[in-house]
Order: C-alpha cells, then structure tokens, then sequence
C-alpha cells in the first residue's frame, strides 16, 4: 500500500526493544538473551555474532499519523469518518458505540 514502517528489533522475551539507548547491544541486560537466532552448536559465544544473523525477534512499528492523513484524503471518505461527529442525534440513550465514554476521549 505504499505506507511507511519500521523494522525495531525485540528481545525474544519481550523484554526491551533495541533502540534508543539500547541500539547497539547484542544481548538484552535484563534476560540476556542474545539479540540474533543461535543454532545449537554453531556458535558457542555470542561475540562471535554480527548483523548478518538472523534476529530472533522483530517488531514492525506502523506509524499511525500517515495512515489517518491517507484516510482523510478524498472528501467521501473525510464524510464518511466525521458522520459521528457531524450527524448522530444526541438523545442520551446508548444506541451506538459512539455514544459511550471511550469515543467522547476520541472526539476530544
């Protein structure tokens, strides 16, 4: 679809994601686990691994801004996701999913 996304390697128990300050370890501090796949008995020491491995665990993040931008693009569609906004009746009564709490958090 042409969307932008990025790739953010992941310790394989969820632990941290390696970005940030954590961008250029090879194991995570918290479980130590290693950040690439190691098949048993190929490599005894971690050291030994290099970006060229396998990860064990990627996450793809998918920014949600130019999604919303692409939603809002052509008019009928703009119309179409402001209806509740725009033209639901206010009568108090829930009658929608837009009527409850979490959707007027939504609106703001």
């Amino acid at each position: 679809m042409g969307m932008e996304y990025e790739k953010i390697h992941a310790c394989p128990n969820d632990c941290i994601l390696y970005r940030k300050e954590f961008a250029d370890l090879q194991s995570c501090p918290k479980s130590g686990l290693s950040r690439y796949k190691v098949k048993d008995g190929d490599k005894e020491n971690n050291d030994e691994l290099t970006k060229h491995d396998p990860l064990s665990k990627v996450v793809w993040y998918l920014p949600i801004i130019p999604r919303f931008k692409s939603m809002f693009v052509k008019p009928t569609n703009t119309k179409n996701l402001r209806w509740h906004a725009d033209k639901r009746k206010f009568d108090g009564l829930l009658s929608h999913l837009v009527d409850s709490v979490q959707w007027k958090n939504i609106d703001k």
